[in-house]
């Protein structure tokens, strides 16, 4: 223990490794994630009296808010549309119930603004309200003793209602509102995955399997390239053509003769029957000598927003081009013909690398892939956050600022958007942004579970069983709100709207458990862009509560 008191750095890096092991154990659909379980490895540690310094503490958090904004910023501002306004109802829906809920317990119970917000954070499942709530409570005018102390209870309150709120928002998503809608949720998804053009669940859920194989002609004699491609429907294509020891020039009116050598290259569904259409495949394959590559591409020409994905397939693609991925706010959508293509969505392209290299101008800009940061890029816009937080206005008499992390977070939103439009310039790679984001969370999270482990006991003994009760109807409330406009008003098919909850809820485990209800990855249609706005939304909400909670406090007494 003195050890830990007096480098509190190892304190630090025990409390990440044992709460995201602790994270990482599933009790059916439930995980609690490596936040959650950094928290509560952090307020056990933190009974010792380990302090670590602020400072820690804010670089991290602005490490964290920044990569928060910068990752979710590119469909953010695509989402800000007819369509994404639209299911983006839902999230306005999660945000004043919440709020109104919150405050309606900080009188009732007499919530200071720590709890309060805490309450809020750990209901909506939402962890980055914990530390934009906790930076608006640093600038309150009170004495260090009582900020800290309130901070302290942002955590405590977080940690004891985001176990009950998550547990609940998953058991009602993919359980209890099945039941209410009166629908089999498997037989729906299914239904729209195959109106929406979709094929075998299993293997859209993933990259297709891209093939080439070689024939030699026999029963195919006679055929022209053109007819191959017309049974091929765009799913494979001939790529070469050896007759007598020459290569061909392939295009449409070639005829095919005996004893030519086809080079065919598609979808493995497609290409198991050509044998049935040309011949034997041919095992040596030494005269074939065709690259191919794989390569993703941004989608930022305008003629193609909200286009459906075949009317790309079928029109200006080269024929040799598959589109064998989509993402979408890095989520692999499920590849349906008749999903609606959105600026910012990422399309993976297998081909001849000429023909893929051809295809790319058509769609957009070729995804940069390196693991190379832009160091400069991300610093300025830290600066930039910091700077732009600092202001202050007055709504309604209430100061009200964004904070280190609100300005952190509208920066990030900007610098992502602004990359997305320019993806062939060096910026962060995702896998550095995730970093980023799960080790500036978590690392903030401890520091303020060690601080707060002290006092977080007394909280537990004040309220008891009333927070996890709260946070359970805070939790349910919104999302039950949720499914009656979504269902009444929007008529959103189930699958997409239980997909849609589960977003504005900010909850990924609640989409996997909708997922697996669903037998397939429709949820995704709804879930990506509630989860995007609620994403960006709610963190906003941490100095905003912070200030009413001061209000209503107030007013009880």
């Amino acid at each position: 223990m003195e050890i830990l008191r007096n480098q509190p750095e190892i304190a630090l890096f025990l409390v990440l490794a044992i709460g995201h092991a602790v994270g990482q154990i599933r009790f059916g659909p439930i995980q609690l994630g490596g936040i959650c379980g950094t928290l509560i490895a952090a307020l056990v540690i933190g009974q010792l009296g380990i302090h670590v310094d602020d400072s820690v503490k804010n670089v991290f958090f602005m490490l964290f808010i920044f990569a928060l904004g910068y990752a979710g910023g590119p469909q953010f501002f695509a989402n800000l549309d007819a369509k994404g306004l639209r299911i983006g109802l839902l999230c306005l829906v999660e945000v004043v119930t919440v709020l109104v809920l919150v405050l309606g317990a900080t009188f009732l119970l007499s919530l200071d603004q720590g709890t309060a917000a805490g309450l809020m954070a750990g209901a909506a499942t939402e962890s980055a309200v914990v530390g934009t709530a906790t930076d608006a409570i640093s600038r309150l005018a009170l004495s260090l003793a009582d900020i800290r102390q309130l901070q302290a209870n942002v955590v405590t309150a977080y940690s004891i209602t985001y176990v009950f709120g998550l547990i609940a928002i998953v058991v009602v998503t993919s359980q209890v509102f099945p039941l209410l809608l009166r629908v089999d949720l498997r037989a729906e998804a299914d239904r729209l995955w195959k109106t929406m053009g979709g094929g075998d669940p299993d293997a859209a859920s993933a990259t297709p399997e891209m093939i080439g194989r070689v024939f030699l002609v026999t029963v195919g004699r006679g055929r022209t390239v053109g007819e191959l491609s017309s049974i091929f429907a765009g799913r494979a294509s001939i790529e070469r053509v050896v007759r007598r020891g020459q290569s061909l020039t392939v295009e449409p009116t070639l005829r095919l003769q005996p004893f030519d050598q086809v080079l065919a290259i598609g979808r493995r569904s497609v290409l198991v029957n050509v044998a049935e259409l040309l011949g034997r495949e041919f095992a040596n394959t030494t005269a074939f000598d065709a690259v191919v590559e794989t390569t993703e591409v941004v989608i930022n020409r305008r003629e193609w927003f909200d286009r459906e994905l075949h009317e790309l397939q079928h029109a200006p693609l080269p024929p040799g081009v598959q589109i064998v991925g989509l993402k979408r706010d890095g989520n692999a959508m499920p590849l349906l013909q008749d999903v609606k293509l959105r600026r910012g969505d990422v399309l993976k392209l297998y081909g001849p690398v000429l023909d893929v290299t051809r295809a790319l101008p058509l769609i957009g800009d070729r995804v940069v892939e390196s693991t190379h940061s832009n160091i400069s890029y991300a610093a300025m816009g830290i600066l930039l956050g910091v700077f732009i937080g600092g202001f202050s206005v007055r709504l309604g008499g209430i100061p009200f600022s964004l904070g280190t992390g609100g300005g952190a977070l509208v920066t990030g939103l900007l610098f992502g958007w602004y990359q997305a439009k320019n993806p062939h310039r060096l910026s962060v790679p995702p896998e550095a942004l995730a970093l980023m984001k799960d080790l500036g969370l978590a690392t903030f999270i401890a520091c303020v579970g060690l601080a707060s482990g002290p006092q977080a006991l007394a909280l537990v003994k004040k309220f008891g069983i009333a927070l996890p009760l709260v946070g359970v109807a805070i939790a349910l409330v919104p999302a039950t709100i949720s499914l009656f406009v979504g269902h009444k008003l929007l008529r959103l098919e189930a699958p997409v709207l239980l997909g849609a909850i589960a977003g504005q809820q900010c909850s990924t485990p609640a989409l996997s458990a909708v997922q697996n209800a669903a037998g397939n990855a429709t949820p995704l249609l709804g879930y990506t862009i509630t989860y995007a706005i609620s994403n960006v939304v709610l963190p906003l909400m941490g100095p905003l509560i912070v200030a009413l909670a001061g209000l209503v406090a107030h007013a009880a007494k």
